[in-house]
């Protein structure tokens, strides 16, 4: 029997400030992309493997894989059968409540390596889905808590300070700054670079270092993270494919499930309503 990819991206009124996703892939391919929340997704079946700081990493069954905010990565197979996993997808302010709570940690909190192999943490984050599907927030709250302050005992640290000291730095800065005020309609890589006062290429060079990633392809992830925001706020996806900058519908459902992990219409459903006890189709 062919397995089918499945993915259900949700979020639960019981544990605000979370999303959830659980997923099977096969032949998924997660473009370079960032996220504004951290992720904690612990693998159930097969092998993941992901872009991260360089280096190309696998993690398995037992293992998890973690991420900073604003870190670029990507994501994929890293065998025949693909890999099966539940995410959560923890926002910022929740992260450093938790960490100011239960750690000593001084500064930004993050995790210090990209992966981690830990049953017990892997345990508590498939315990916080099937707590949040019985509809016990009682249960999911105290689990998400402990687990954010295990893996941040066990694998965390403070988060070094992004460095903006460089003329390069400050260039790439004002360059984000420009793609995000004129997302709809940014110039080229040349326009920018003579608006800086800078060359495309030492502009391009200083966006990679700071940002990890081309401007073209941080814009793409950008558009991705604002059509989120406009999707939540009601807007249908065709106007909000037009509002980001992307040339039509299809383009947003495209880049958005490249980075997102489902289409535009199962986000928004996910997004809608409360888990109902099913787990549809990536579709």
């Amino acid at each position: 029997m062919t397995q089918r990819e499945s993915a259900h991206y949700w979020q639960s009124p019981k544990l605000p400030g979370v999303d959830l996703l659980r997923a099977r892939y096969i032949r998924k391919i997660f473009a370079r992309h960032t996220h504004e929340t951290y992720v904690i997704a612990a693998i159930t079946e097969g092998v993941e493997a992901f872009h991260h700081g360089g280096s190309v990493h696998q993690v398995g069954p037992g293992g998890l894989a973690l991420i900073n905010p604003d870190t670029m990565h990507t994501g994929h197979a890293g065998a025949p059968e693909g890999w099966s996993y539940e995410v959560l997808y923890p926002d910022a302010s929740l992260v450093a409540r938790i960490a100011a709570e239960t750690t000593t940690l001084r500064g930004t909190p993050g995790f210090t390596a990209p992966t981690a192999h830990d049953p017990v943490s892997a345990r508590h984050v498939q315990a916080i889905h099937r707590a949040l599907e019985e509809g016990n927030a009682l249960a999911a709250d105290t689990l998400m808590h402990a687990v954010v302050a295990r893996l941040l005992r066990l694998h965390g640290g403070p988060l070094p300070e992004r460095s903006v000291r460089t003329a390069g730095a400050r260039y790439a800065l004002q360059a984000r700054a420009v793609l995000e005020e004129r997302m709809a309609d940014p110039p080229s890589l040349e326009s920018l670079a003579t608006e800086l006062g800078t060359s495309p290429f030492a502009l391009l060079r200083a966006f990679r270092q700071l940002y990890g990633m081309p401007p073209h392809a941080w814009l793409t992830d950008a558009r991705v993270h604002r059509a989120r925001a406009l999707l939540d706020a009601g807007l249908p996806p065709a106007e909000t494919a037009t509002a980001v900058g992307f040339t039509d519908q299809a383009h947003l459902t495209r880049h958005f499930g490249r980075i997102i992990g489902v289409p535009p219409g199962a986000y928004r459903r996910g997004r809608a309503r409360t888990y109902k006890n099913a787990w549809p189709p990536a579709s």
